[in-house]
């Protein structure tokens, strides 16, 4: 892509509105644009994020055996009131009548359309374990949004939902998804901690957030030293239920909890293995047993001609929230430092000196073969000075950052930054295509 060609509306200032570090970025590196308070246009910059995370969240979903599927954001009212949280939900739930004078809704969350779908899809016990999943937009009123996407009132989430025979079951199910989780935010490049989550009137074991360590996290962290980065072991594949199940019980021996679920004296016993971080939560797998199944009349023959109520879980990754709160994790002083996995382009092209033709030939060269390699490359050939348009990469974070000159023109090489690192080399042309084909 052409910089004189996008559409990548850049500020040089902060907004007086963005309170925190990642709405701020957003802003200012064009991502973004609120139209109302909570509801923000994802501009090309920013949709290009969106999409990678998306793409990856989908990977690992398909790869743990989940079944992708679409569901509406408009939903009728009736199926709430099947469930009992239509009048329970609260303000947050954005209630419309349509042109008949029925109630509808602006789905915040999928479990009555998805169990609603499922009554009329399975029959038999034969039909599970079944995990289906969808990544669509999600609305909640929140009386007061703010810090940009990481807490607006439209986001975009995937949800999935897992539907068994029995317990043992629903807990194979939700160690697949809780490995499944694991590997999504480690090919992120993120470190993310399970911590023990309030399990609500079910009770047990099987409700965890995935937290994001971030300086300016939204909560406080506690957990055992075994969650620190590098300290954990080879997450299994999903070949081996068995191998999932003990993995799962050996990580959640370990000690993890925010400020809302953290025991003290049960932390106080680890001693110096006891560490604190700020956090940010992207993500929630919650066992809820037979909650919707059972008001909603789902029901399955047993494999004794029995009638079953299947057991249920949900399993949520905030994957607008994600790009958000990959910015809190990963940037400094002059902007977003993005995993490579996540990156709007993997590469930018920068040449000092526009009026230097010899430089924009090369740069030309280069964009054109890095492009026909499939690698997404964003060349900045507007005719700016260099400091604007270095400001521009370090700002928006690409990974790589190529820079040319007229001396490096003259010695036959080009400079290569990364972005992370701040670290530059020298390289010829052909050691520099061979880096990233």
């Amino acid at each position: 892509m052409r910089l004189s060609k996008y559409v990548m509306p850049l500020l040089r200032e902060d907004s007086s509105d963005a309170q925190i570090v990642s709405h701020q970025l957003m802003l200012r590196s064009g991502m973004v644009r609120q139209t109302a308070a909570g509801i923000y246009a994802w501009m090309p910059l920013g949709l290009r994020v969106l999409d990678k995370i998306g793409q990856i969240v989908r990977e690992e979903q398909d790869r743990a055996g989940a079944i992708e599927m679409l569901m509406p954001t408009i939903q009728p009212a009736d199926l709430w009131r099947e469930s009992g949280r239509y009048d329970a939900y609260g303000p947050e739930m954005l209630r419309i009548r349509d042109r008949h004078d029925r109630d509808m809704l602006f789905g915040p969350t999928a479990e009555e359309v998805i169990t609603s779908l499922m009554r009329g899809s399975i029959n038999s016990y034969r039909d599970l374990p079944r995990t289906l999943y969808n990544i669509q937009w999600k609305f909640r009123d929140e009386i007061r949004p703010r810090f940009g996407v990481m807490r607006g009132r439209e986001f975009l989430m995937k949800d999935a939902y897992s539907f068994d025979l029995d317990i043992e079951s629903a807990r194979h199910s939700y160690n697949r998804m809780y490995v499944a989780y694991l590997r999504t935010f480690a090919r992120m490049g993120l470190h993310a901690i399970p911590t023990k989550a309030d399990p609500g009137p079910i009770g047990g074991d099987m409700s965890h957030e995935f937290i994001l360590l971030a300086n300016n996290g939204e909560s406080d962290v506690f957990f055992h030293e075994e969650w620190e980065a590098g300290a954990q072991p080879q997450v299994p594949d999903f070949s081996d239920n068995d191998a999932i199940d003990a993995f799962v019980a050996d990580r959640t021996q370990f000690y993890a909890a925010t400020d809302e679920m953290h025991d003290p004296a049960m932390a106080a016993e680890l001693g110096d293995k006891l560490k604190t971080a700020r956090g940010i939560e992207v993500g929630h797998i919650f066992y809820f047993g037979t909650k919707y199944s059972e008001s909603m009349g789902l029901k399955v023959q047993g494999p004794d001609g029995e009638v079953v109520t299947p057991q249920m879980g949900s399993y949520g990754v905030g994957v607008s929230r994600l790009a958000g709160a990959i910015i809190e994790a990963s940037h400094d002083e002059n902007g977003i430092i993005w995993p490579e996995a996540v990156a709007p382009f993997r590469v930018g092209i920068i040449t000092i000196r526009a009026s230097d033709a010899a430089s924009c030939e090369l740069a030309e060269q280069i964009y054109a073969r890095l492009s026909d390699a499939g690698v997404d490359v964003l060349y900045d050939d507007r005719d700016e000075r260099g400091g604007a348009k270095f400001a521009a990469m370090d700002l928006i974070g690409l990974p790589w950052q190529i820079i040319i000159g007229p001396k490096g023109v003259e010695r036959g090489t080009v400079e290569l930054k990364n972005r992370a690192t701040g670290e530059r080399e020298d390289l010829p042309l052909e050691e520099l295509i061979a880096r990233f084909v």
